[in-house]
């Protein structure tokens, strides 16, 4: 529902419309106070590296493994899009 809400803010601001993108930053905040606190860069990226190391993964191909064991420990942190790219981030660098 944030993200939801994020867009439409985006699009009445960018409809000039900024009464009702202020509504909408507003239910965000709401909605943020009922959410577990997110997951910042640095402690993602530890459990990151600790579920990378815990799976065995060797580059991009094992991206579901590192994310079965990742996922359990995030419950409900970070978005998923957050998540994805912190992991295929840290399986490039495996490659190289």
């Amino acid at each position: 529902m944030i993200k939801q809400r994020k867009d439409s803010a985006a699009q009445f601001t960018k409809g000039n419309r900024p009464e009702l993108a202020a509504n909408e930053n507003a239910e965000i905040a709401i909605l943020e106070s009922y959410l577990p606190r997110q997951l910042t860069d640095a402690e993602l990226a530890a459990l990151v590296q600790e579920s990378v190391a815990g799976s065995g993964a060797k580059g991009a191909k094992d991206m579901g493994a590192v994310m079965k064991v990742l996922m359990p420990k995030i419950a409900g942190r970070a978005e998923g899009k957050r998540v994805s790219d912190a992991v295929k981030s840290a399986l490039s660098k495996l490659a190289k």
